[in-house]
């Protein structure tokens, strides 16, 4: 149970500002809500059933080792909370290409969404977090994380346009990144 709150809480929070909810919300433009959910979701489910496998191999392959994994996984955080203040865009093209994707909604979204999110940081700190944690946790939470915060995007989204509070949600993710390694950094080096 701790594997999939934690991972939901930190994927939901990874997931603010990112470039997955400014697709989700252009997917929502076109589509219905309801099948740009089951688009992200399904490919959400696949990419992070990877990642907690590979999570999973390296957690295991190094389990004699848990300080090294630990301080490890913080840094990464570290990393998370950067990559989360320099910030992350769609591109013009990729705002087309949501706009104008053919054929059934939850296939445009359902391949957009797994192109997007392989290398992405949820999917980076999906992995971190299965080194750690239960695998099927973690790939529950992470998943449910995910698909929570871009169905926020979009109902968000549809009330306000395009006045959300960018900076506040960019400030606040790298912040929680930055103390959960922190707190990762610290209990690797032993100060826990």
């Amino acid at each position: 149970m701790y594997a999939f709150l934690l991972s939901t809480a930190v994927i939901f929070v990874a997931e603010l500002g990112d470039k997955s909810q400014l697709m989700a919300m252009t997917f929502a433009a076109r589509y219905r809500a309801r099948d740009v959910i089951i688009g992200i979701a399904a490919a959400t489910a696949i990419v992070h059933l990877a990642s907690v496998g590979i999570g999973y191999w390296v957690g295991d392959a190094f389990a004699d080792h848990q300080g090294a994994i630990a301080l490890c996984a913080g840094i990464a955080f570290l990393g998370f909370a950067l990559w989360t203040l320099r910030g992350d865009e769609l591109t013009d093209e990729e705002a087309a290409k949501a706009r104008n994707s053919t054929g059934m909604a939850i296939l445009a979204v359902g391949v957009a969404f797994f192109l997007a999110e392989l290398g992405d940081k949820t999917m980076l700190a999906t992995i971190t977090l299965a080194t750690r944690e239960g695998w099927f946790g973690t790939w529950l939470g992470s998943t449910l994380g995910m698909v929570a915060a871009d169905a926020l995007a979009i109902a968000v989204g549809a009330v306000l346009g395009r006045r959300l509070p960018e900076n506040v949600i960019k400030y606040g993710a790298a912040a929680a990144f930055a103390v959960f390694g922190l707190l990762l950094v610290a209990e690797g080096a032993g100060w826990l």
